[in-house]
């Protein structure tokens, strides 16, 4: 009996040994996702603009992995977040406008009835955190539906300032948003939604938390700090292709708001173990910004309108200042974080993003040849309604009107200038195929021939519009 109470001991001390010897798990990060409203993929001076001035982000660049083909998800806000939230495509989700869109009553082709919330049978980022233990926070710009689809209801504990409005009604208190309480006369928004995302983290610091900061700039109206504005006025030249003075003072409060968020999780000591993450929903708005070298902008079929800023800041694994040229798109933050997180989607989950670890680690690339974008609808930034992939250097556009196809090779020509499709036919036709097939494996939906057809009452015409001259004024502009 002796003995076997000796080994029962030596069993029992053994175990209790071997647990102190187990080394403690590591904390789970934190996740920061900042996400610009019509930004511009050249609208800071990391990715070339030489008239906006962003310290704070270009610190952020020097300290991250810098993507320099980087996609939105869509060529307006709602889609965009919709897939960045669920790591689906918009198509997909049948999410395929701002919403609730621009109407065209007479146009040649009538959009598909698409879905105007996000629905809550879709998992988003902050439901497939929360079992771990995450708090989670929407502080900004929501847009993906009414009261009943508001954050609150996708899983964040706290949302500030998200409803299903597109743009606030003003940039200075009163704000008159409706779950925002209001702030000093004159306080500004974006400032505003910092602070609250700071207090947020301050109050989590104990935790593992998942801060998504929509902010509404730089959205229309197009309202800055005054004193920032004259800085802007006087930095113009005329060789300038940046120039509006009000537009550049709101970038600058974007800046100021990712410097006080990386300053506050240098304070609490949580730099190390929180992962940020900076990009926009779309193009910039032309001609309130300059999308150069790229054509066009928000609200239209090409690159101008889908090509984005995107930094990745993983703390102790991507290489500071590394500069990354894979195509990337917004769908693939989403299994990024979650990879991260050290958990997977649920059983049967679709998504159709790709973990970018790979490309942040340094230790490999991505497994997809192919992106695409489907946007039935139409819009004053010049888009009729369209469907395009990128494989490779190629980007095929591929517009329903008319059914005619375009086809560029981007790695010569990122300005989208000469149209492909007639010397490359065989290009243009696999590409066109295999869009094609895309649009049913995702259950796209199509335009239809719009029976009220009447281009002489139509708002726009038959061509894509042209910009008047008035478009530029500092105010308040289309969705």
């Amino acid at each position: 009996m002796k003995i076997v109470g000796k080994l029962i001991a030596l069993i029992v001390g053994l175990f209790f040994y071997a647990a102190i010897q187990l080394p403690a798990a590591a904390p789970l990060p934190n996740f920061v996702v900042i996400l610009v409203d019509d930004w511009g993929w050249t609208d800071a001076a990391c990715y070339g603009s030489r008239f906006y001035q962003t310290p704070n982000i270009d610190r952020l660049a020097s300290e991250g992995m810098r993507f320099t083909q980087a996609y939105a998800a869509c060529t307006v806000c709602s889609p965009t977040r919709a897939a960045l939230l669920t790591g689906k495509y918009p198509a997909r989700l049948h999410v395929t406008d701002w919403i609730a869109g621009h109407k065209r009553p007479y146009a040649k082709l009538k959009p598909p009835a698409w879905t105007m919330f996000l629905p809550h049978e879709e998992i988003t980022i902050a439901e497939a955190l929360k079992p771990l233990g995450y708090a989670t926070a929407s502080i900004g710009k929501w847009h993906l539906g009414g009261t009943n689809y508001y954050p609150q209801t996708h899983g964040f504990d706290v949302n500030l300032g998200g409803t299903d409005r597109g743009q606030p009604p003003s940039y200075f208190a009163p704000y008159k948003i409706a779950t925002l309480p209001e702030g000093p006369a004159g306080e500004y928004l974006t400032d505003r939604e910092s602070v609250e995302a700071c207090r947020f983290i301050e109050q989590n610091q104990s935790r593992p938390f998942f801060l998504y900061l929509p902010h509404h700039a730089v959205h229309t109206p197009i309202q800055a700090k005054a004193e920032v504005r004259e800085k802007y006025l006087a930095r113009r030249t005329p060789d300038s292709l940046q120039t509006n003075a009000a537009y550049a003072a709101m970038v600058e409060s974007v800046d100021d708001s990712v410097g006080r968020i990386m300053n506050k999780l240098k304070e609490l000591k949580l730099e190390r173990r929180t992962v940020v993450i900076l990009t926009s929903d779309n193009g910039g708005l032309k001609p309130v910004t300059d999308n150069s070298p790229l054509r066009a902008g928000k609200g239209s079929a090409y690159e101008g309108g889908v090509r984005v800023i995107a930094i990745v800041k993983w703390p102790g694994v991507t290489r500071p200042g590394s500069v990354n040229d894979t195509p990337i798109i917004t769908m693939d933050f989403y299994p990024t974080i979650l990879e991260m997180a050290g958990t997977a989607p649920r059983p049967g989950q679709i998504v159709d993003g790709e973990s970018l670890t790979p490309l942040l680690r340094g230790t490999g690339g991505l497994k997809r040849t192919a992106l695409f974008w489907h946007y039935p609808h139409y819009h004053p930034g010049g888009a009729t309604p369209y469907s395009a992939i990128r494989e490779g250097n190629f980007r095929l556009i591929e517009f329903f009107e008319d059914q005619h196809v375009e086809l560029y090779d981007l790695k010569n020509d990122i300005g989208e200038k000469q149209n492909l499709a007639s010397s490359l036919p065989e290009v243009t036709a696999r590409l066109r195929a295999r869009l094609e097939a895309w649009r049913r494996d995702v259950g796209a939906q199509l335009p239809e021939p719009n029976p009220d057809y009447a281009p002489e009452k139509d708002r726009f015409g038959a061509a894509p519009p042209a910009r008047s001259g008035a478009a530029g004024k500092e105010g308040a502009r289309p969705q």
